[in-house]
């Protein structure tokens, strides 16, 4: 399990891509990715209204760190994965990297339903995720981030490199 860091918590506060107001501006420029990840509830919800179907959906049921009494539904596989807060699990990093190599053989999506926090999901979904994917997620209080995962790999991985293993 991977631990997140204090030092590392402040940098991650910033965008890991370009910062938008809301969808709208963005929904039209979605089509040219081959892979959609969404990465939270109010993110995913809102790709879904919009009849934008992420490929990778992952959600935790909470929204900043409230109870979230909302269903996202939609056509997908629902997968599980626990994950307490300021981790990344085995059990998240395996189940991100299943759906994803399975999606990627067929044309099924895929929600992952985290029990804990999904809030760091976003990393090893940049490393594991297709060339020419895009992730979309929350900015609290912000907007939505977009994130074209072939522009930030290598930061992902010395992101990833500077948090803490747990013993």
């Amino acid at each position: 399990m991977l631990v997140l860091t204090k030092e590392l918590r402040s940098e991650l506060k910033e965008p890991l891509g370009n910062l938008y107001t809301s969808l709208n501006e963005v929904k039209n420029s979605l089509s040219e990715y081959s892979y959609i990840i969404s990465v939270g509830d109010v993110t995913t919800r809102n790709l879904i209204e919009s009849h934008v179907y992420p490929r990778l959906g992952i959600i935790d049921n909470r929204i900043q760190r409230k109870d979230s009494d909302h269903e996202i539904k939609y056509q997908a596989t629902i997968l599980n994965a626990e994950n307490p807060p300021g981790t990344i699990t085995k059990d998240l990093w395996e189940t991100i990297d299943h759906a994803i190599s399975s999606s990627s053989n067929s044309k099924e999506n895929f929600l992952i339903v985290v029990e804990g926090e999904e809030d760091l999901a976003v990393l090893p979904s940049i490393l594991m995720a297709p060339e020419n994917a895009v992730i979309l997620y929350g900015q609290p209080n912000e907007g939505l981030v977009v994130v074209e995962v072939n522009k930030v790999k290598k930061k992902a991985e010395e992101l990833i490199k500077e948090f803490e293993e747990a013993k």
